[in-house]
């Protein structure tokens, strides 16, 4: 078999895109950076399921609740852009495993908590760990993914309610088990299993992205990637041989400006907006359906939960389904029509939760789910990741990912206050002018990822910190 000559990041591209299937090492590799998104959802959701429980058993008043909820997401701010830099300077592999350590000791400090304080320092490094896995696993994904694939990147979405739901079978079965208020111990120290079995296998099997490699003009590396992933020879060309890499950034952390500057700010405008308000209206909403069902379905546990993960079925069919609405309308368009639904089943569940017959208080919810995972829910970062070359990919992610963070941990922070001063249906009303503002912002902007032909990486009139001539060059392109 004679060698395949890579010249640069071309090659490297050019070659994945041609892939029929994602399969092999490389289908390995993708699973299980999706397998550390599960528990991403499931650490993060883990205390929505025991929520009820915990607030009795540590005698929790609203603003304590409000705060230990969204603390992961505050924390994921910081360690967003952080996870970011360290994947675009040192490669995608080193940060998701030291995700998977901090997730680790976050479930055991929170599991084996005795004082309210302790479980706060538990969902810190579970913040840590969310912050820093979710941004390069999504980076990750996308360098393994064939163009014609683009959309298939939306797929975490139907993990994320999968791991959600998981998270609420279990707690039916610790319920069952008779673990009492203490079932929100069991939850979170579930997902501590989680992040060993992630922990093993992707330090197992994970191989570094060669896009990533070749963008950093380490071609022989990213030579033996391939082979590794591919079972192909590929070999680096002669340096006399190689073809230029076009508007490397090289500026470090300072790199992350380059994504509020000429071709990229559009992009970044649309993918933080998406990113933010599906956050908002899902940490504020979905995080909290099983508190929710109590209101709507009485005070029993069983019922409750049961009512939270019919909820979530939809969010698991509105997830894998995903793929094929981004891909049939762009993930623009899906965006702006999701948050547009999302909007109505907001209004209504404002002006008639209290007055809905039963079968309406199960559907508007589901409804709301299954619009939010069909569309935004799962665009935000795909958008992020899909708009942006491989040097600045992830901390692209970061940055808007932070911009995420900050609606989930407003999401958190403001709906159990809220409903606690206002009610639920005034709740319902206020929030709905997220949705609306974010279908608008989605109707102006038209970038779309999935509706160009050329790589991120191969574009030439990319920002970057040569000179103002060049910045002046991509703001009029």
């Amino acid at each position: 078999m004679s060698n395949i000559v890579l010249r640069g990041v071309h090659d490297v591209v050019s070659y994945i895109d041609s892939r029929p299937k994602i399969s092999g090492r490389a289908g390995l590799i993708w699973w299980l950076a999706l397998g550390g998104l599960f528990l991403d959802a499931f650490s993060n959701s883990a205390l929505a399921a025991g929520l009820g429980p915990m607030t009795k058993d540590l005698h929790l008043s609203a603003i304590q609740v409000a705060t230990l909820t969204s603390l992961a997401s505050w924390v994921a701010i910081v360690f967003n852009p952080i996870g970011g830099w360290l994947a675009d300077k040192y490669g995608r592999i080193p940060p998701l495993i030291i995700a998977k350590v901090l997730a680790l000791v976050g479930a055991g400090l929170a599991a084996f908590a005795p004082s309210f304080e302790m479980v706060m320092a538990g969902r810190f490094f579970v913040g840590a760990a969310y912050g820093i896995d979710f941004a390069i696993a999504m980076a990750l994904l996308a360098e393994f993914t064939p163009a014609r694939f683009k959309s298939r990147l939306n797929t975490w979405q139907g993990v994320w309610y999968t791991a959600v739901s998981s998270n609420l079978i279990l707690a039916v079965l610790f319920y069952n088990m008779g673990v009492g208020a203490a079932i929100w111990r069991y939850a979170v120290g579930s997902a501590g299993v989680v992040a060993l079995i992630m922990f093993i296998f992707q330090l197992t099997y994970l191989v570094e992205s060669p896009t990533w490699a070749a963008r950093k003009g380490m071609l022989e590396r990213a030579a033996t990637y391939m082979t590794k992933i591919y079972k192909e020879p590929f070999v680096a060309a002669d340096v006399e041989d190689r073809a230029p890499i076009l508007n490397q950034a090289t500026k470090g952390f300072a790199n992350v400006a380059l994504i509020f500057r000429g071709i990229y700010l559009p992009r970044t405008i649309l993918a933080g907006t998406v990113q933010m308000a599906q956050s908002i209206q899902y940490f504020a909403v979905g995080w909290y359906l099983p508190i929710i069902s109590l209101t709507l379905f009485g005070q029993n546990f069983v019922v409750a939960t049961l009512g939270a993960l019919v909820f979530n079925l939809f969010g698991i069919l509105g997830g894998f389904m995903s793929p094929q609405i981004g891909k049939f309308f762009g993930l623009r368009k899906a965006s702006a029509l999701g948050f547009g639904a999302v909007f109505v089943m907001l209004v209504i569940l404002g002006l008639f939760y209290e007055t809905m017959p039963i079968f309406l208080a199960f559907l508007v919810p589901s409804l709301f789910i299954l619009f939010h995972s069909g569309g935004p829910g799962a665009n935000g970062k795909s958008l992020s990741t899909l708009s942006f070359r491989s040097e600045l990919r992830a901390g692209a992610n970061g940055i808007i990912g932070a911009i995420g963070s900050t609606g989930a941990a407003l999401g958190l922070l403001v709906f159990p206050i809220l409903k606690e001063d206002l009610g639920l249906g005034p709740t319902f009303l206020i929030l709905s002018v997220v949705p609306l503002t974010a279908c608008i912002i989605c109707s102006v902007i038209k970038w779309d990822p999935t509706r160009t032909s050329i790589s991120p990486d191969e574009e030439t009139n990319a920002p970057q910190f040569k000179s103002d001539v060049a910045l002046a060059t991509a703001l009029v392109k």
